[in-house]
Order: C-alpha cells, then structure tokens, then sequence
C-alpha cells in the first residue's frame, strides 16, 4: 500500500520553499547527488551528472528603474522558463534550485556528450533572453552560464565551488556568455584557505611530485614519449591532482612557481631518457604572461641537459586569448630551438582556427570530449575525420587524449591519428615507473 504522505525529497522541498521563485534552495541538491550515487553503486553503473549555474545580470538596475517588485516577477518567470524547458528536453531525473540572488542551479542526472549540455545551454540562454513583462513595463534579462560535468564521486561542494569560480571568470569576459568549469573535484573537509597555504608551503619544500602520462604511437603502439603531470600527497587530504593544484595556484597568484617547479623537475627526471622519447611539458597562460618566460625556460632545459629536440612545450587555447600576438612570438623563439608547440585540448573551447595559422603548432592534441562518442556516433566520426584532413594538409601530428578503451584506440588509429595517450594502455605514472617502461620498451624493441 502507498503512503498519501510526502516521502523526505518532497517534505525537504516543501521546507526550502523560496518565495519567490517557487524552488528549493542548493541544500536539495545534496540529497539528490547522494541518491543518484548511491543507486549507481548499488546498479554498478557510472553516475553522470551534468550541472549549469545560471546567473542573471542587471537585477539591481531593473530594481532601481522598475521597482523590486519587478525584480522578483522576473524571477518567478525565469524559473517558470527553466522548469519548463527541463521537463521538456531532460529525459532524465533533474532538479532545479535557486542558487541566492538572481542565480539558478539546473542539476541532471544525465549521460550526453558535453557538446549536448552546451547545446542545451545555449538555447535556454535565447529563452531567458526574451522579453519580460512587468506591470510597470517590459525588461530582458542577460543570463551567463556555467556548465560542468562532474567528476566520479565529485561532492556538490567542489562542483559549486568549481561552477562559481566559472561564472566568475564569464562575467569578467567582455561579450562571454557561457564557460566551462575546468580543473579537478577540490578534496572536502578542510577550507580553501588552508590549502592555499598549504601548498606555498609544499612548493618550498619540494613537496609536489611529477608523474608522467606515456603517449603512444599509433602505427605500432611503441612508446614515444610522456607529458608531465602533478600531484601532491596532502597529509591530510591525500593525493590531489595537478588541476585542483593549479586551481589553488590561481588564487593564491602562485601559478608561475609552481608552473616552473613542475618544469624544472620533469627535466630532470628525463634528461637520461632514450633519444627517441619526447617530454612534454604545460605551458600556462601565467607562464606567457611573464616577460623573461623564454629565456628562463630555455636556461632550465640547458641547465637539466635534456635536448631541446625531444622537448614539447603544450599551450592551451585558454592561454592565447589574451594576447595570441605575443603567444605566437614566444612560440615561435622556442621553435627556432627545435622545441616542438602542441595545441592542447583541441575541440574543449571554440575552436579557433585562426591559432592554427598563426601558431608554429606541430601537434593538435584532441581533448577527450571528441573522443567520447567516437565508437557510437557517426558525427562524431566526421568531425574527427574534418581534423585530421585538416591537419594533414597542415602537415601537423594528431594526438588523442583520453583513450580508455580499445575500440576507441582503434577508431583514432583508422582516422590516422598518429599518438594517443590514455588510461587504455599506462595511467600516470612515477619517474622510477616510467624508467621502468622506457626500458622494457627499448628490450621490446
């Protein structure tokens, strides 16, 4: 028999209630996630939940100019708006909540490409942007957005927390009206002050270790080199990646040091490694930024003895939009080196190809999300199929990121891409256990 009571969601809704817009406040949200974890551990299924914070612009000027009272019609209506554009194109369990002031947090329990969750955004976003009436006259909102797709087991305190920094960084772009939330799930149980000291402090005490990413080829699935990578053991905490250390790095304005430590001991580690294996390294948008950049990198490669030959330096699209003039410039006094540029993450922002030109680039590094439906849609075969033409007349090498499957190894490796790297094959791994491979690789061989 069915109880006529309300079962916990809805008596937890009912008492979050906002005035206002008629939603619950953030806090349903957690009850959500956790339910939507713990039925995919008890299915032994993957959970994919996908997220977009919603922010409304001009709130305190239309309360000025209309009154508050037309501040929170529009409110209501927005939240009409979403709600009703959810019910209509999310085939999946989704919750929408008010995020305080003119924000809203739309959270579903959905498995789509990260293409789809940016489609949806954008058309939401031409919704919210249609004129509103209000008793004293008719006003249009500016809604910004930021997505996210959260990581395994990802608390709603790091998405939040990943989502706002996002929004922050799209209402500081001129014209930018969606961003996604990058970087890595930010470890609960301690504030994000203390870790920020914390990591000054683990920069100084040589606390951060390198681990290499194998890259392969795909012609004969030799090793051809590694990119370097972070973590950090916190002893608290436990390991923390290299995205959650960089987002740290950011608010503390401590990115170049650790950029340069990271880069400095990756050369280290790899000045005796076979000649025909590469090391590439991160370049980020602090590292471009800084004048003496060059010139200090070029002195940390002759200072290790690794040759500049097997040396790749990869740069982000994120890093070129504040200058590509001068980013093209450092490039280019690295390539006369003999230092090799990798377009990474291509596909993961807007694809522009105008870097393509003006870049001395002679890899594209595919980011995962073109990998992720390879094996099962035919566009996204076309697509991939478009960038290897493209690079081919180019005459630039293709590497696929994020290969975790065999079919998918074998997808990239009949649309002649050249490398991949992934967890298919080797995850990142210690200086002592790539050397190992390197090894067993060169016996192989």
């Amino acid at each position: 028999m069915t109880s006529s009571h309300p079962g916990q969601a809805e008596r937890l809704a009912l008492r979050l209630e906002d005035r206002l817009s008629g939603l619950p406040g953030v806090e349903l949200v957690h009850e959500r996630m956790a339910a939507w974890q713990a039925e995919a551990q008890e299915n032994l299924a993957p959970v994919h939940v996908h997220a977009m914070l919603i922010s409304l612009r001009r709130l305190d000027a239309i309360n000025m100019a209309y009154g508050a009272a037309a501040g929170d019609g529009a409110l209501e209506e927005i939240a009409a708006r979403v709600s009703h554009y959810a019910s209509e194109e999310l085939d999946a369990p989704w919750v929408l909540t008010r995020a305080g002031g003119g924000n809203f947090l739309l959270v579903a329990n959905i498995s789509c490409s990260r293409e789809r969750w940016q489609l949806l955004a954008d058309q939401l976003s031409h919704l919210l942007s249609r004129p509103i009436a209000v008793p004293s006259g008719v006003i249009r909102l500016s809604p910004r957005f930021a997505l996210i797709r959260t990581l395994a087991e990802e608390v709603v305190e790091s998405m939040l927390e990943r989502l706002g920094v996002a929004l922050q960084a799209v209402n500081e772009q001129q014209g930018a009206r969606l961003v996604w939330a990058d970087g890595e799930a930010i470890p609960p149980g301690i504030s994000t002050a203390q870790l920020e000291a914390d990591l000054l402090g683990a920069i100084d005490r040589d606390e951060i270790e390198v681990l290499f990413q194998p890259q392969f080829s795909l012609e004969d699935d030799h090793l051809t080199g590694a990119e370097a990578l972070a973590r950090w053991d916190h002893p608290e905490l436990g390991r923390i990646g290299a995205g959650a250390l960089f987002n740290l790095a950011e608010r503390t304005d401590h990115v170049g040091p650790l950029s340069q430590h990271i880069a400095r001991k990756a050369l280290w580690a790899a000045r005796n490694w076979p000649e025909n294996l590469r090391l590439s390294i991160n370049v980020t948008p602090e590292d471009l930024a800084f004048e003496s950049y060059t010139s200090q990198m070029l002195d940390l490669v002759g200072e290790s003895g690794f040759p500049l030959r097997q040396l790749t330096l990869e740069i982000t699209e994120q890093s070129l939009i504040a200058d590509v003039t001068a980013a093209a410039q450092i490039m280019a006094e690295f390539s006369a080196q003999g230092i090799r540029i990798a377009l990474d993450d291509f596909g993961a922002g807007f694809c522009n190809f105008r870097y393509l030109k003006v870049l001395p680039i002679h890899y594209i590094k595919l980011d995962r999300a073109m990998i992720e439906g390879i094996t099962t849609d035919p566009r996204d075969v076309a697509i991939l199929r478009a960038i290897v033409a493209m690079a081919t007349a180019l005459d630039l090498e293709v590497i696929a990121e994020g290969i975790e499957r065999a079919d998918q190894r074998d997808a990239v490796a009949r649309e002649h891409c050249g490398y991949y790297q992934g967890f298919l094959r080797a995850q990142p791994m210690s200086v002592a256990l790539f050397e190992k491979l390197a090894r067993t690789e060169m016996e192989r061989a």
